[in-house]
């Protein structure tokens, strides 16, 4: 399969992004891979590529492990976390099936060594498959136990100096509170990491947000249910919640 030449020039403020996708973004009822989920996030993926972006993609593993919740049910956490590593691994293989039938070029490199299957994640080997139009799905977590795939998304978007990490959710963005549980719940446009920390507002875990904040990389959370988001947040259209490293948004009054 040939690199994909053809692609237009990036449009907007972003020339490459790192897209954070949780587990559950894949999985239908119960813990699973849902096929027709895939395929669409495969489009959507591909239809940044071919806007001239270049994306790297994060996955978790929570359709179908969660290491903190088998660890709760009395497995050695080390353990637990290294089985969660591997479920991103399955989803990674998934979505790189998903994007190459799409006549795009994807490698899944990991944390851990499995080279049976995929690549070891090497920084520079990375960069060169984002320079030359390849999409590396980034998957088995940081390789270390007690680190979330949120954290993961932080670490390597430094790594791969890219200009932003775009975390799709299944929320449209940041709100100064709970939405389900609060009705004077408001959506926040705009907000620094150093208030998201302060506030405990759950987005990220506090590690990723803290890691952004001393990197300097902005997160924009968006909803990933909604058709043509991904493509509209890489081009840098207003969805969702801007979080933004070293800007003071504690004096928004909306306390």
């Amino acid at each position: 399969m040939a690199d994909d030449e053809g692609s237009a020039p990036a449009a907007g403020p972003y020339r490459r992004i790192l897209l954070k996708l949780s587990g559950e973004v894949f999985g239908g009822q119960g813990r699973n891979l849902d096929v027709d989920r895939l395929a669409r996030i495969a489009d959507e993926v591909c239809e940044v590529h071919r806007a001239g972006i270049q994306v790297g993609v994060v996955v978790g593993g929570g359709n179908l492990l969660r290491g903190a919740e088998v660890a709760a049910a009395g497995i050695d956490r080390v353990s637990a976390d290294h089985a969660g590593m591997l479920a991103t691994v399955m989803n990674g293989l998934a979505l790189q099936d998903a994007i190459e039938r799409r006549d795009v070029e994807a490698r899944v490199c990991s944390a851990i060594e499995m080279n049976a299957v995929c690549e070891r994640f090497i920084r520079r080997r990375v960069v060169r498959h984002l320079e030359h139009g390849r999409i590396p799905i980034l998957v088995g977590g940081t390789g270390n136990p007690f680190f979330t795939t949120d954290t993961t998304a932080a670490l390597r978007a430094r790594e791969i100096e890219a200009d932003v990490v775009l975390k799709a959710t299944k929320v449209d963005g940041v709100y100064t509170a709970d939405p389900k549980t609060d009705p004077t719940a408001k959506r926040i446009d705009r907000i620094g990491s150093m208030e998201v920390i302060q506030r405990r507002l759950r987005v990220m875990d506090s590690t990723a947000i803290a890691l952004c904040q001393e990197t300097g990389v902005p997160i924009l959370v968006f909803d990933l249910t909604v058709p043509g988001n991904v493509l509209k947040a890489a081009r840098g259209e207003p969805v969702g919640t801007l979080i933004e490293p070293n800007i003071d948004t504690t004096d928004r009054g909306d306390s």
